[in-house]
């Protein structure tokens, strides 16, 4: 497991852009993340969604093709040795998915979902399970253990906020040391206190926080 071989004391960075949008633009970003990890002798998984299933507008940019998007980042994985991670959706793009990435990631709005986790379990790959707004850090528990017990034990968690009023999201810190008592964990740094037709930058940051 990646995490397994970076020290406790190491800050852990996952960062990329929010959609593979091409080829040449994808490296690029692998290329400027890679100069500032290795100035800073930091561990990055490099991030980007071959498809965002849960935009807004029906007209919104979802992706550039799944096959096309997958390829790029393995050439990513393989060019440059960093491992990579993606999100997945629905329990038929697990087996798929798996082939190109080292990490499966399950978005927040579907935590709960039994299907999916499952699916994302038996490839044997890493499952990062992003916590759902509506959903307590203690009942996340139930998330990871639908995992371990398809008989994967690599998970981790991600703090993505708690839902305050309608729009708002805010981070619970005394939901961290709850969430760290399940599986290794993440904060996602722009999203997790995102607001409305606010934007977080050209890239997608999250971090390890033992």
């Amino acid at each position: 497991m990646i995490l397994n071989k970076i020290p406790k004391d190491k800050f852990l960075l996952i960062a990329g852009p929010c959609a593979i949008e091409g080829e040449e633009i994808s490296i690029k970003i692998a290329e400027k993340l890679l100069s500032i990890t290795s100035k800073l002798s930091l561990p990055l998984v490099f991030k980007g969604s071959y498809r965002k299933a849960n935009r807004t507008r029906l007209d919104s940019f979802t992706g550039i093709g799944d096959l096309k998007a997958l390829k790029i980042l393995k050439k990513i994985n393989t060019e440059f040795n960093v491992p990579v991670i993606t999100d997945i959706h629905d329990k038929t793009e697990a087996d798929i998915a798996a082939e190109y990435v080292d990490v499966l990631q399950i978005p927040a709005f579907l935590a709960r979902q039994t299907d999916l986790l499952v699916s994302a379990a038996k490839t044997g790959k890493i499952v990062n399970i992003k916590k759902g707004q509506f959903m307590s850090a203690e009942s996340m528990k139930y998330a990871v253990d639908k995992v371990k017990q398809s008989g994967n034990n690599n998970v981790m968690l991600t703090e993505r906020g708690t839902q305050f009023g309608y729009n708002d999201l805010i981070v619970d810190f005394r939901g961290i040391s709850e969430l760290k008592k399940l599986a290794p964990t993440i904060l996602d740094v722009t999203h997790s206190v995102q607001r409305p037709n606010q934007t977080s930058g050209s890239y997608w940051w999250k971090s390890r926080i033992y």
